[in-house]
């Protein structure tokens, strides 16, 4: 595709309260440089660019210049993130501000739930040494059988050994179920709300996403931390933000009206 051939439009990146002229600098995606900027329609304002009126693909590098824009803005705002690659078609501001004027009071309202809120990502994974360690150590029947089967021939034992390792698997996922269970019972309580993503990998404890108030981000952080100190020798805790609530705003705009 010849781009220079294509019309342009207006890539929207994101909905934020404003209703003053505003400028982020020449960030946008692709790789024109275009300037990020707000379009506003009474208080509500949408953070856009110049842009190609083309699909953009989901490839690394556009995702992280979509992101670096709302990382920017969220500098000064809370801000709806909308969904990657959704472009306006007319090479107009109006078009903007009729979709703001169409969709207000739903913008509106998002805006306000979401006021002074911020989505911090935590993720969990177990040691797999110290975990299998400490699975020997609790589980009298895992501990006695293994015991038994010391200095035997292996091709003696291998039926043993086949259930040792099924006894191992079943006590792995009780044991990574009940430190989610001990961890989420001490954070979900400081979150407005909490979206567990599915673990990868046999050793992931949790993947959430947790959405907290500003003014209790201090005492977030300090539950997160003490956790890590607790369980510090059996799992290791990566703590993410701040980041754009994508896990609690889904945020798709009708572009072809506007």
């Amino acid at each position: 595709m010849d781009i220079d051939s294509v019309k342009e439009g207006r890539y929207i990146y994101g909905i934020i309260r404003n209703s003053e002229k505003i400028d982020f600098g020449p960030i946008g995606i692709g790789t024109r440089n275009d300037h990020v900027y707000g379009v506003t329609y009474k208080d509500i304002c949408a953070v856009v660019s110049s842009s190609p009126d083309i699909q953009y693909q989901a490839r690394r590098a556009n995702m992280i210049s979509h992101q670096k824009v709302l990382e920017e803005v969220m500098k000064s705002f809370n801000v709806l993130p909308v969904r990657f690659s959704t472009i306006s078609p007319h090479d107009t501001d109006d078009a903007i501000v009729r979709i703001l004027t169409e969709d207000y009071r739903r913008l509106d309202d998002l805006l306000n739930k979401m006021s002074g809120k911020k989505e911090l990502g935590l993720k969990v994974v177990a040691e797999e040494s110290k975990i299998y360690e400490n699975i020997i150590q609790k589980y009298d029947s895992i501990r006695s059988l293994r015991d038994k089967l010391l200095n035997q021939p292996a091709d003696k034992i291998h039926y043993q050994r086949v259930k040792i390792g099924e006894m191992v698997a079943e006590a792995l996922k009780k044991e990574i179920e009940s430190y989610k269970k001990q961890i989420l019972d001490i954070l979900s309580p400081i979150a407005d709300d909490v979206k567990i993503t599915d673990n990868y990998g046999n050793f992931m404890i949790l993947n959430a996403a947790f959405l907290i108030k500003e003014i209790k981000e201090h005492e977030f952080d300090l539950a997160v931390n003490e956790l890590d100190k607790k369980y510090a020798d059996i799992m290791t805790f990566k703590y993410v933000g701040t980041l754009p609530p994508y896990n609690f705003v889904n945020l798709s705009i009708n572009t072809k009206g506007g």
